[in-house]
């Protein structure tokens, strides 16, 4: 490993690398920093679903994207404009994301998606989550969520590691960096790092942190979320762990941001501790709005048909984690198995003929757990009494509602009655944090006068201030490959800059 490089990237997913490869594009000797093995590597991305969120004018925008273009007349999508995009973004921050950044994201969104098809990797409409079936069998694509990647989070990892290194990027495995180093004026200079050797200094004339938020921390989690998070499940990598946050601000970063803000989904209960490869994002249980959740106890807390589940599945898994033993039941009924998501088929789900069997089974296994049979029954009851005539239609915020109860269900309610009936145990899952170090909209990081730090980029979910209390589903992967190719391209053009008046 040389010691010496235009531009340094530490981390090695969606963000790190589509900023090695703009780099390296714009003519710097770009050197990647991955803390996992090779066999572990690549972050949080290969976690995902692999699904890019992007303003696009209709189905021929998408169709200059994907591979499986021969399916254009199977699928449907409406229009998703740039303020359809920002609107989603500040109605789920709740008007909290910065302008400034939200516009660049969205504004650059389409056109970062089309430039990574360009670059070789393989795209396909999003027909798996968030979709339903019209009449005539065609796939209504998620608003806004329409394109994923081929392989999802796997298949993009691998792409981008492929293109980086037919593009002579250098990456190297088992690499820590600790610390950023500046000279006298403050412009960066390099980065420490721990290997497997011992300690190593390597110098650049700029640096990229693209290293992933710290949801990985049992510390961090805690002293910025709260001790209810110390020991939840981590839903992607066990190497995102702040580290390198902490190292900008002790340089002078601003910290930027919802630092107790975070991105929690329902998963299956029974999940590992840290994300799996074998299972990617297959643990998450996303179909809830098609039935109603319940507590040890046995009562509802969410509205779960707020909006469609591509806007709410993101602070759900924050609310299943606050009721007892952080567990909740999804519970269906025949008329909606055929809705669920593919992924509910990674588990097994208590499967029962009537609701009192239902209540049995869990009476069986929850009862050391506080599990209420009583107010299950009446909640399943009062729930099914409740529901109000109306044109079930899961294409569309239907308005099919209940009346009177405490915690009504606005949207999908239709009454819990033909069995056999099937409850899948959640918990929540942490993907990652919303807080990290402030960057303007040139991917430059900036100080708490918000000066640039001379040499500093940042990309990715490092980054703070376009998610607040909730977000939507694709915008991460998008904001990542956004500010990952804007950090690349002026990190590249720092160097070429820097090497001039150094010579």
């Amino acid at each position: 490993m040389s010691k010496n490089y235009d531009v340094v990237i530490v981390g090695a997913g969606n963000a790190a690398l589509t900023a090695a490869i703009a780099a390296k594009e714009n003519g710097a000797s770009v050197l990647v920093l991955e803390k996992a093995t090779k066999e572990m590597r690549g972050g949080n991305t290969r976690f995902s679903g692999g699904i890019f969120r992007c303003a696009y004018n209709g189905i021929d925008d998408l169709v200059e994207v994907v591979d499986d273009k021969h399916l254009k007349d199977q699928v449907t999508s409406a229009p998703y404009t740039e303020d359809d995009f920002t609107s989603d973004i500040q109605r789920t921050a709740g008007g909290r994301a910065d302008e400034e950044l939200t516009e660049t994201l969205v504004s650059r969104s389409y056109d970062t998606v089309l430039w990574m098809s360009k670059l070789g990797i393989p795209w396909e409409f999003n027909r798996a989550v968030g979709t339903v079936q019209t009449d005539d069998k065609k796939t209504v694509l998620p608003f806004g969520a329409a394109v994923r990647t081929i392989h999802e989070g796997v298949g993009l990892s691998q792409s981008l590691f492929d293109i980086s290194e037919r593009a002579g990027v250098d990456i190297v495995y088992e690499i820590e960096a600790k610390r950023l180093t500046t000279s006298e004026d403050g412009t960066i200079s390099g980065v420490e790092v721990r290997t497997p050797d011992g300690w190593e200094h390597i110098t650049s004339k700029a640096v990229i942190l693209a290293s992933g938020g710290f949801q990985a921390s049992p510390e961090m989690r805690t002293a910025y979320l709260g001790p209810d998070w110390s020991l939840v499940k981590v839903r992607g990598t066990r190497y995102n762990t702040g580290e390198m946050i902490r190292a900008a601000m002790d340089i002078g970063a601003q910290p930027y941001g919802e630092f107790s803000g975070k991105h929690a989904t329902p998963i299956n209960a029974e999940a590992p501790d840290y994300g799996d490869l074998a299972l990617t994002d297959k643990t998450n249980r996303l179909s809830y709005h098609y039935g109603i959740m319940i507590n040890l106890d046995g009562k509802r807390f969410v509205d779960e048909g707020e909006d469609f589940n591509t806007y709410t599945y993101a602070k759900f898994g924050e609310q299943i984690l606050k009721q007892k033993n952080a567990i909740a039941f999804q519970l269906f009924d025949r008329k909606s198995f055929d809705l669920l998501e593919p992924r509910y088929s990674t588990s097994d789900p208590i499967e029962g003929d009537t609701i009192d069997e239902i209540a049995e089974q869990l009476k069986s296994k929850y009862q050391l757990m506080g599990f209420n049979e009583e107010e299950f029954m009446n909640t399943v009851n009062e729930y099914n009494g409740a529901v109000k005539e109306g044109e079930f239609n899961p294409t569309i915020l239907d308005g099919s509602t209940t009346e009177e109860l405490a915690l009504n269900k606005t949207n999908w309610a239709r009454k819990i009655t033909d069995g056999p009936f099937r409850v899948y145990p959640v918990t929540g899952g942490i993907t990652f944090t919303f807080g990290g170090v402030r960057i303007n909209t040139d991917s430059k990081v900036v100080d708490s006068l918000d000066r640039p730090i001379p040499g500093l980029f940042s990309t990715g979910e490092m980054t703070g201030g376009f998610f607040y209390q909730n977000y939507p589903l694709g915008s991460g992967l998008t904001r990542g490959a956004v500010f990952g190719k804007l950090s690349g391209e002026n990190a590249a053009s720092f160097a070429r800059e820097r090497s001039k008046v150094q010579s």
